[in-house]
């Protein structure tokens, strides 16, 4: 192949790319494993999508060698909503701003680049497994860090008038706070309910609650009996707590941004 002259399918092999690029095919492995490439690993090897290849080449600076370095990622924590890390951001002065809407907004815009940093708890039905395959499936082409932050209990929180329920199937003519679509804990709630074989369109709901705090205090407000909420939110309103399930909370850092003084101010405090 002479140079930039692409063959006609789709995808190339590790031998096209290196004989494309003139390098050796170690050296064609190495910038897959580093993320340096477009690559994918869909059919159990790795095969490099054309027209991103020659878009990652176009982007090459002249003379460089180098592809220009990506737009500063401002500094927002996005995803899930945590009290402790809402309160840590705060209590660090560490200049982090916060946009909080849930765990698979908040993974859709780290990888658009929108944040340098998204917490999340995405559970993993078949793996029954935590955020480490969603960010796999989403963010392999990121330069970037899941480092765990937190396990969490979570379950039925329930104000003090209400029945207690024995668990999740037992909430049946309960009034929910639920969370917004998209949320961990909406997604989470979904999937233990269908487990359950509770029927979460014949619940009474109240008004969509979109963090941790806000679902709890419409619980302890008398808006509603309950919410799928957090054990260490529901003890500090003084609400009855019943556990359902201990989730992992973890932050999906850029790993540049890891080592600058918004998130190493976050880190020591």
């Amino acid at each position: 192949m002479s140079e930039l002259d692409f063959p006609d399918h789709d995808y190339l092999t590790v031998k096209e790319l290196a004989a494309l690029l003139r390098l050796k095919e170690r050296k064609v492995y190495d910038l897959a494993a580093s993320g340096a490439v477009p690559c994918s690993r869909a059919t159990g090897k790795l095969l490099f999508p054309a027209g991103e290849i020659r878009a990652w080449i176009e982007q090459a600076q002249s003379g460089g060698g180098t592809t220009r370095p990506a737009a500063p990622r401002p500094p927002i924590m996005l995803g899930s909503h945590d009290p402790l890390l809402d309160w840590a951001i705060r209590q660090s002065r560490c200049g982090l701003a916060t946009f909080l809407d849930g765990s698979l907004d908040g993974l859709q815009r780290f990888v658009a680049g929108e944040g340098l940093a998204a917490g999340l708890h995405l559970h993993d039905p078949a793996r029954d497994t935590w955020n480490v395959p969603a960010v796999s499936k989403s963010a392999a082409r990121q330069d970037a860090v899941l480092v765990l932050f937190a396990k969490r209990r979570r379950g039925l929180v329930i104000r003090p008038e209400a029945r207690v329920p024995a668990g999740l199937g037992d909430i049946a003519g309960l009034r929910l706070v639920p969370r917004q679509a998209g949320s961990g804990t909406d997604t989470l709630l979904r999937h233990l309910a269908a487990r359950d074989g509770l029927d979460l369109g014949t619940l009474d709901l109240a008004d969509v609650a979109r963090t941790e705090d806000e679902a709890v205090e419409a619980v302890r407000r008398g808006a509603a009996d309950t919410t799928f909420g957090l054990e260490a939110v529901a003890r500090s309103y003084g609400l009855s707590f019943v556990p359902v399930i201990e989730e992992e909370f973890a932050l999906l850092v850029d790993r540049k941004a890891w080592f600058e003084p918004p998130m190493q101010s976050l880190l020591a405090f």
